[in-house]
């Protein structure tokens, strides 16, 4: 994966390009407002593409995020993208136990991070443990870095997508305290302080035989506040700048 920045005047081109290659990632000026970085992720030749837009809010500081569909029967589909500090177990600030953290990039464990799509996630092994490691990583085909801002991602599914599909993002941004998830609430549990508020679940249902133009992603609930399970809560009274770190998730479908 690499990482370029390009003037306006070679935007076409450079879309043209990033067609060929099956990960890519590139920053381009959408409209003359806003830089967006384009990621692009493509695992078939199916003729459906996924292309997400994500806008940043103001809360938005390197998020930990994983997208992926779901049969309507909650069946996993495939893992579209997740961010590579969990998908690989290594993140900026190292793990230096008991509850402290290195000032140095390094390993640590955060079931808390994204729960919700952890223990969803594709199974290679039986062996498989829940968390992923710089031993037991997820593929790089599934990974990417953490975009510093707004993003576009354009997938392609390996299979060919079912008629009827649910497409998930799950997001968390640690340590964004407020007053009810706060740091007594859950005293003694080092999980649930790497979270604070606990990651959101966004989601939307999709029906290919009766497409819409454009497709929002609302959030439906949150994950297990230390990981503890894979349950989703619906209840988001307690949230407050964690609904800020996207003002706008969208979906569009191209054939």
């Amino acid at each position: 994966m690499r990482q370029i920045y390009l003037p306006k005047v070679f935007i076409t081109a450079f879309l043209i390009v990033v067609l060929i290659s099956s990960c890519n990632t590139s920053k381009v000026n959408n409209s003359g407002l806003e830089e967006y970085t384009i990621i692009e992720k493509k695992y078939g030749n199916n003729d459906v593409t996924l292309e997400l837009s994500f806008q940043k809010g103001k809360a938005h500081n390197h998020p930990t995020m994983a997208v992926w569909i779901e049969s309507l029967d909650g069946d996993l589909i495939q893992t579209i993208y997740v961010t590579r500090s969990i998908a690989k177990g290594f993140y900026q600030f190292g793990d230096a136990g008991d509850g402290k953290w290195l000032k140095t990039p390094g390993t640590s464990i955060r079931p808390a991070a994204l729960p919700y799509w952890l223990h969803k996630r594709e199974k290679t092994t039986s062996e498989q443990p829940l968390m992923p490691s710089p031993e037991s990583p997820v593929p790089d085909a599934y990974s990417g870095a953490t975009p510093i801002g707004s993003f576009n991602l354009f997938a392609s599914t390996e299979k060919t997508l079912p008629q009827k599909f649910k497409l998930f993002v799950e997001v968390n941004q640690p340590w964004d305290w407020n007053t009810f998830w706060n740091n007594n609430k859950h005293p003694g549990d080092m999980d649930y302080r790497t979270s604070a508020q606990p990651s959101l679940v966004y989601a939307v249902d999709v029906n290919m035989k009766e497409p819409m133009d454009i497709y929002y992603l609302n959030p439906i609930g949150h994950g297990s506040y230390n990981g503890s399970n894979g349950k989703l809560f619906t209840d988001l009274s307690g949230y407050t700048t964690a609904l800020q770190i996207f003002n706008q998730i969208s979906l569009n479908i191209k054939k």
